[in-house]
């Protein structure tokens, strides 16, 4: 079997090799691919950004957040949060078990917790901004444009998606159906709920108002 990470010149450290089995242990296949192909269109999409690694990012780190950014999403990481909380707990939980400098584990952690946050990760540090570029176009090609010719016919090749949608919105829907409260308002695993026809219970916007501080003048 090929070594993926002479393959494709990712991050080669101790660390990011025990992510990288990890990752392949803890979940279904097409969830693996899906993040390892996440790293490769982040990394492409940076290449055309003109952010270069070691310059204006780390790539340890960066590799890191892509292929541990849906831990939240594998029987280990399935906690009481919205999934990209729940991956960036175990994810930060494990880098700091490997000893992982601190300030770098906080920057996985945000990577991951809000790599479903368009408008938002967007605009941080490029760690972060590129972990939501790559699983943006890993799963909606948004920006796909962006990746040179070549890098994703390597990726598919190597990292084949296998599932629809990378069998992503199954298990987020199956999570939310066995806990509503990993869906709040507002976050892609409401909409996925809503649109999958999973009823949760949420207030409306005008009752939260209108009961907050009743008596106040």
């Amino acid at each position: 079997m090929s070594d993926r990470f002479a393959e494709f010149s990712l991050p080669d450290t101790d660390l990011t090799r025990a992510a990288y089995d990890l990752v392949f242990a803890a979940g279904p296949a097409a969830l693996a691919h899906h993040c390892a192909r996440t790293y490769l269109f982040a990394r492409a999409i940076g290449e055309a950004r003109d952010l270069r690694p070691g310059a204006d990012y780390d790539d340890e780190t960066l590799f890191l957040a892509c292929v541990l950014h849906d831990l939240g999403l594998t029987e280990q990481g399935d906690g009481g949060r919205r999934f990209e909380v729940d991956g960036a707990d175990l994810a930060a939980g494990f880098l700091a078990g490997h000893g992982y400098d601190g300030e770098r584990t906080r920057v996985v952690w945000e990577a991951i917790a809000l790599h479903t946050s368009r408008g938002i990760a967007d605009r941080m540090r490029a760690e972060i901004a590129l972990t939501h570029a790559g699983t943006s176009a890993d799963v909606a090609g948004v920006g796909a444009d962006r990746i040179p010719g070549g890098v994703a016919e390597r990726a598919h090749a190597a990292f084949p998606r296998l599932e629809p949608g990378c069998g992503l919105a199954e298990i987020i829907v199956g999570q939310i159906a066995a806990n509503p409260a990993k869906a709040p308002i507002g976050s892609l695993p409401y909409e996925l709920a809503r649109q999958f026809g999973i009823a949760i219970p949420q207030p409306r916007w005008t009752d939260l108002t209108a009961a907050a501080w009743s008596g106040v003048a």
